[in-house]
């Protein structure tokens, strides 16, 4: 089967490895072609959980088709980011046949799918026999508290998070703590997910009672610690790698706006390379955030990343739904730190402490905009400053337990994009 292709022209790829560092002859290509080119508007989108090239591919290739119509003229040209990630292949990808993204049902509830070993192994090199060892454990669903305290520090292992490496969104999880997930006794640890899962599932949802319903939640565990650890990488590769890159491009194409996109951790990953910017650059012309998977505080007063939304030269756009139950309740029960005494109370409570971006927009940013889809669209956005846009009108579509995280493939968030940078009139 031939490799997925971006329609779009002129199109670029941007390739990072989990320290930020990137390949040099895909860098140079998009340095030397923008010039030759004549790009006067970059559009820069990064995938969040996706496995493979092939698939961040077909979702650049699908979020991209829109824009010529809708930008006739303008002079713009694509890249797609390309890092270390994954998804579990039991998620399902709202616009994708299952049976090309390897999802759909598994074969035994709880248990480790053949496509997300795979992944695991390929996102964490050298940890293949602790993904074995794990997958050995959900598949037989031993009895006793030793069996999860083993398939607790398997998961700590793996994602190879300690309390001094934690990603870190804001001063409460900064620099030395871990979320409790990581740190609390697994066996509990699972029974939460457990539940959590029966949430996100709605009345339609009922896990087994018993050994089997804390096996389910140990599954959602390790989703959960993978993902944290992506979460983390994100940051790096964003402040390391894509961050320096602009600076780069600011020095050798200084005619070309770039306009940041992330879905997702790319969401976490195109924020912290604000962080990442060289002193002096100033052609980020805006930054659009589509169900981003890290904190609402991260750009308020309690963030690390307080005050960088005014190194964009327009305004950071973070579009949200309420459907994305990944983030509206999974997500907060992940993020909640050990000992934190909130952390028995309803989602409500949990949520509004340890919530995410892509569910609720930017939170305690002063002077910040809410608007509808609508609005924005009808209306336009702010010059410059932190934007929310409610996008539940669209973003809707998806089965537990991500719900409609990956519900991005509309017009709509294209029109958005092109708002927010101005480009097309």
């Amino acid at each position: 089967m031939a490799a997925p292709e971006v329609h779009v022209r002129p199109y670029w790829e941007l390739t990072f490895d989990a320290d930020g560092d990137p390949d040099p002859g895909r860098r140079d290509l998009l340095l030397r072609g923008v010039r030759e080119r004549g790009v006067r508007d970059l559009v820069v989108l990064t995938h969040g959980w996706n496995n493979d090239r092939a698939l961040a591919t077909r979702l650049y290739d699908a979020f991209f088709a829109p824009f010529p119509a809708l930008a006739p003229g303008a002079g713009l040209g694509y890249a797609g980011v390309l890092w270390p990630s994954m998804r579990f292949t039991d998620e399902e990808i709202p616009d994708f046949d299952p049976g090309l993204v390897g999802g759909g049902a598994q074969a035994m509830p709880g248990a480790l799918g053949a496509g997300t070993r795979q992944a695991l192994g390929t996102v964490f090199p050298g940890g293949e026999a602790v993904v074995g060892r794990l997958a050995r454990l959900l598949d037989e669903q031993p009895s006793g508290a030793d069996a999860f305290d083993q398939f607790g520090g398997l998961v700590r292992q793996l994602a190879g998070v300690h309390p001094a490496e934690a990603g870190a969104d804001t001063e409460e999880d900064s620099p030395h703590t871990a979320p409790a997930m990581l740190q609390e006794h697994p066996h509990a640890v699972c029974l939460r997910f457990a539940a959590a899962l029966e949430e996100t599932g709605g009345a339609g949802l009922r896990l087994p009672g018993g050994l089997g319903r804390a096996w389910r939640g140990a599954h959602e565990l390790l989703r959960q610690a993978t993902y944290y650890a992506m979460k983390r990488r994100a940051g790096k590769v964003g402040r390391d790698g894509l961050g320096p890159f602009l600076g780069r491009l600011a020095h050798d194409a200084p005619q070309v706006r770039v306009h940041l996109v992330g879905h997702s951790f790319g969401a976490r990953l195109v924020s912290f390379a604000l962080a990442g910017l060289p002193a002096g650059a100033a052609n980020v012309a805006s930054v659009t955030l589509l169900q981003g998977a890290f904190s609402h505080y991260a750009f308020a007063d309690r963030g690390v990343l307080k005050g960088r939304q005014e190194r964009i030269a327009g305004p950071l756009v973070s579009c949200h739904s309420h459907f994305d139950s990944a983030l509206g309740t999974l997500y907060p029960l992940a993020s909640r730190l050990a000992g934190d005494d909130r952390g028995a109370l309803e989602a409500g409570a949990l949520g509004a402490r340890w919530g995410a971006m892509g569910f609720d927009g930017v939170q305690d940013v002063p002077g910040a905009v809410r608007l509808t889809l609508a609005d924005a669209l009808r209306s336009g956005l702010p010059d410059r400053g932190c934007v929310s846009v409610d996008a539940a009108r669209v973003v809707r579509r998806g089965a537990p337990p991500a719900g409609a995280h990956s519900d991005i493939l509309h017009e709509e968030l294209a029109r958005v994009v092109l708002a927010a940078g101005r480009v097309g009139g």
